[in-house]
């Protein structure tokens, strides 16, 4: 377990965090469902474990946890805050590779912020590759599916014009998580301006790939306008709104 700092949040904090209701968490805690220890007698949480916790369950089959926090958030947002976006909007053809050529761990985070900086919303692509990088050394983003999620550890809207995605999808498979046995030839780069972003985006990749047969469909996208399209396309119709 993580050592708990001033920056961790109480039962409280974190169901203030997730956007979902105190009765909820509470729950979710008491069943083991969230990762956290009783300090005193009070629930306690480690930021980064909450994140590891989110970011396992993508791609999980049955994720209710992460679609009832990407409703909440959906449904919570002020009057005088930026819309969350679909990840249809998040991710445009400009930022798809198809095909990713990378055969290294390095090689694949140099390529994705390369990718990610050709938008023109990304302003220190060096900056953005070292904390990709330190995120990846504390715990591999590797998914089981096959699928990897890069992100810096915390957003950094400093560096960013806006929020959005960049994707790049392999030719073959490469031991990106080598210590783990884990071969991933699609790559996501996550880039948050907000953690309600963050896990706003978590919540809708959550959905598309759990999405039966979406990754292998991806997997035979012959170029960035076709992956685009199928991920609105899927996104569209697990939302209702086809």
């Amino acid at each position: 377990m993580v050592g708990m700092s001033d920056g961790d949040f109480d039962l409280a904090g974190l169901a203030d965090y997730l956007h979902l209701d105190l009765s909820i968490v509470s729950r979710l805690v008491e069943r083991g469902k969230l990762p956290g220890r009783r300090v005193g007698g009070v629930w306690r949480f480690s930021r980064s474990e909450i994140h590891h916790w989110l970011e396992n369950r993508i791609g999980e089959s049955d994720a209710p946890e992460l679609e009832r926090i990407g409703g909440a958030l959906e449904r919570q947002v002020q009057s005088n805050e930026e819309p969350l976006l679909t990840l249809a909007q998040l991710l445009v053809p400009a930022a798809i590779e198809i095909p990713l050529t990378a055969r290294t761990r390095n090689s694949v985070i140099t390529s994705m912020v390369e990718l990610a900086e050709r938008t023109g919303w990304l302003w220190d692509p060096v900056a953005m590759a070292e904390a990709v990088r330190s995120r990846e050394d504390m715990f591999s983003t590797a998914l089981d599916n096959g699928v990897a999620l890069l992100h810096p550890r915390r957003p950094m809207p400093m560096i960013l014009a806006q929020p959005f995605l960049a994707l790049g999808v392999n030719d073959s498979p490469i031991p990106f998580a080598s210590s783990r046995g884990v071969m991933t030839d699609i790559f996501f780069l996550i880039q948050s301006m907000t953690d309600r972003g963050h896990l706003h985006t978590l919540a809708r990749l959550s959905r598309l790939l759990s999405d039966p047969g979406f990754i292998d469909n991806l997997r035979h996208c012959p170029d960035p306008h076709a992956a685009h399209e199928l991920v609105a396309n899927r996104e569209a119709a697990l939302l209702g709104e086809s």
